[in-house]
């Protein structure tokens, strides 16, 4: 960083790209391995033994489980925390305050670097250390592997036990003999007759009321006789 101020210095910081934050964490290397690589610090990788300097781990030494670019912070193997809800979770701890005791020289890139400007003799030292690492690694693999595969046929195991306890307790259950099925009586057929098809039936209208005729009286043959 060529500024000085604060302010630009942390805006650069944590705007930075990973590959720059990556250089970034790094740690102060034990005295015997500065003399033996000519190194005051190198960058932390998964794998590496490194003693707390700082805090209240201080002096807790053990391997490096995780490297968070990101936060720019390490994660070493049994130390722990614990959150307000009661969980455990691992404590992120930066590299300042780590120095490495061991190196892991699985990495062929790494041992490159490292025999930078190096005798051929401590060259030689490296690859050995390197192939040694790399057989007990492969041991712990075939170690692990093989728990697992206890653990798998430990828990088979207990199940095929569950179920043959829960079939035990089960009441055995006497074989009926299956009833002989009686045929069911056909109901005889009612032959339906054709229904005739019905009319629609017409309203009929109602014949309109004649009016009633008066009926007018009859003359009287009074009068006609006392004419004539």
């Amino acid at each position: 960083m060529v500024t000085t101020k604060p302010g630009k210095q942390r805006k650069e910081m944590y705007n930075a790209p990973l590959h720059k934050k990556r250089k970034w964490i790094s740690s102060h290397l034990e005295e015997n391995l500065l003399l033996k690589y000519d190194k005051r610090a190198v960058s932390v990788i998964k794998g590496d033994t490194v003693r707390v300097m700082r805090g209240s781990f201080k002096g807790h030494e053990d391997k490096v489980a995780k490297v968070n670019i990101g936060d720019r912070t390490i994660e070493i193997e049994g130390l722990t925390m614990t959150k307000a809800d009661g969980n455990k979770i691992a404590k992120p701890l930066h590299a300042s305050n780590l120095m490495i005791t061991k190196l892991n020289l699985t990495d062929k890139w790494r041992r490159k670097k490292l025999e930078r400007g190096l005798s051929e003799e401590t060259k030689k030292e490296i690859e050995k250390e390197a192939e040694q690492q790399i057989k007990e690694a492969e041991e712990e693999k075939k170690r692990e592997a093989e728990l697992k595969a206890l653990e798998e046929a430990e828990a088979k195991a207990e199940e095929t036990e569950e179920i043959e306890e829960i079939e035990k307790e089960k009441p055995e259950k006497k074989e009926e003999k299956p009833a002989e099925k009686t045929k069911p009586k056909t109901e005889e057929k009612k032959v339906e007759k054709p229904k005739k098809e019905e009319k629609p039936k017409t309203e009929k209208k109602s014949p309109a009321k004649k009016k009633p005729v008066k009926k007018t009286p009859a003359k009287t043959t009074k009068k006609k006789e006392d004419k004539k």
